[in-house]
């Protein structure tokens, strides 16, 4: 099971500029507002990630709540990421915790 970290431990990984984050919402919900530099991951871009992504590349999932990113991030380790983890609160508590980090439409 991929490990879960907090949104300030996330602002740190932001910040560091070589973590990926990977948002498993909505496209919708992606386009409206996300963590900067953020990439929308779902079952239209899956397999180009996969074929894409170095497999070296840090990688924190979220989504709305924190539940769907640990199942991502689980899945994505057994594709053999080394580096994956789930953001705790997801999305919606990142945006009430440090809406300084949000970019929106």
């Amino acid at each position: 099971m991929a490990e879960r970290i907090s949104p300030e431990d996330g602002v740190i990984k932001l910040q560091s500029g070589d973590t990926l984050f990977v948002d498993v919402r909505d496209p919708a919900s992606h386009q409206e507002a996300r963590i900067p530099g953020s990439l929308l991951l779902n079952q239209s871009n899956l397999e180009d990630f996969l074929a894409a992504t170095d497999r070296q590349q840090p990688l924190v999932v979220y989504c709305y709540h924190g539940h769907s990113s640990q199942g991502a991030s689980d899945y994505l380790a057994e594709q053999g990421f080394h580096s994956v983890v789930s953001l705790d609160g997801g999305f919606e508590y990142w945006r009430q915790a440090h809406p300084e980090h949000v970019d929106s439409e």
